[in-house]
C-alpha cells in the first residue's frame, strides 16, 4: 500500500513544472560540486555530470521527455540571454579580434564544413539515411540555431539537440588535453577551436581556462550558427 500511495504520490509531483525546473537546477549545482571537488578536471564537466543525473531520475521514473522539458523550458528560454550576454567579452577584446579579422573568417568557413561534412560522411559509411542524417547536419551549431536548421531540412529537432549537447560535452572533456598535447598556445586560438567545434558548452569551458580564450570561443560561436545556417543544408544536399 505504501508502494502504491508512493507511486500515486510520483505521478502528481511529476506533473507540476517546478519538479522537474527545481531538479535541473539541483542536477548543474551537484555537478559543478564535483567539478570544483575534482580540481576543475574537464573530465568531470558539469553539464555531463548534470545530464547524467537527470537522465537517470528520467529512466528510473519512466517519464517522458515532454514532461520533462514541460516543465524545464525556462532554462531552455534563458539561452537565448546567455549568448546575446557573450557580446560583452567580446567587446573587451576588440582590438584583439579586429587584428584577427581575416584568419577568423578562414577559419570559421572551414570548420562549419569539415564539421557538417565529417560528421555526415562517416553517418553515410555506417548507412545512415533520412532524417536521422539531416539531423547530424548542424551538431556543431548553437542548440538554438541547430534545431531551426534540423527543422528546415527535414531532421528530428529532439535528436538534433542529444546530438548539440554531447558535442559539446564531447569537445568541453577533450579539448584541453588535445589542444595541450598539440602544443597551442595562442589563447585567441585555442578559443576559437573550442567554440567552433563545441558551442556553448564548450564557450563555458573556455572561459574558464582563460578570459581571451572564452571571448574568442564566444565569437566562434556566434559566427558559426550564422555560417552553419549556410552550409550544412548546402553540404546536407551533396550526401543525399
Amino acid at each position: 500500500m505504501a508502494m502504491t500511495d508512493l507511486v500515486s504520490f510520483w505521478s502528481y509531483l511529476s506533473q507540476g513544472p517546478l519538479l522537474w525546473l527545481t531538479l535541473t537546477l539541483a542536477a548543474y549545482t551537484l555537478g559543478d560540486a564535483l567539478f570544483r571537488a575534482s580540481g576543475r578536471r574537464p573530465y568531470v564537466n558539469s553539464v555531463m555530470v548534470a545530464v547524467a543525473i537527470l537522465a537517470a531520475i528520467l529512466w528510473l521514473t519512466a517519464t517522458p521527455y515532454a514532461t520533462y522539458f514541460e516543465g524545464a523550458q525556462f532554462v531552455h528560454f534563458l539561452l537565448g540571454p546567455a549568448t546575446v550576454s557573450l557580446a560583452l567579452p567580446l567587446f573587451d577584446n576588440l582590438p584583439r579580434l579586429r587584428r584577427s579579422l581575416l584568419p577568423v573568417a578562414a577559419a570559421i568557413l572551414v570548420s562549419s564544413v569539415v564539421a557538417s561534412g565529417s560528421a555526415l560522411a562517416i553517418a553515410v559509411a555506417f548507412g545512415i539515411t533520412g532524417p536521422e542524417l539531416a539531423s547530424l547536419a548542424p551538431k556543431s551549431a548553437t542548440a538554438p540555431v541547430a534545431i531551426g536548421i534540423a527543422e528546415s531540412v527535414g531532421g528530428l529537432p529532439t535528436l538534433t539537440a542529444v546530438l548539440v549537447i554531447f558535442t559539446g560535452i564531447t569537445g568541453a572533456v577533450i579539448a584541453t588535453p588535445l589542444l595541450n598535447a598539440m602544443g597551442i598556445r595562442d589563447w585567441r586560438a585555442r578559443g576559437f577551436a573550442v567554440g567552433a567545434a563545441a558551442h556553448g558548452i564548450g564557450t563555458a569551458r573556455a572561459f574558464q581556462v582563460h578570459p581571451v580564450a572564452g571571448a574568442f570561443s564566444a565569437l566562434a560561436m556566434a559566427l558559426n550558427a550564422i555560417v552553419a545556417s549556410f552550409v550544412a543544408p548546402l553540404v546536407l544536399t551533396l550526401f543525399r
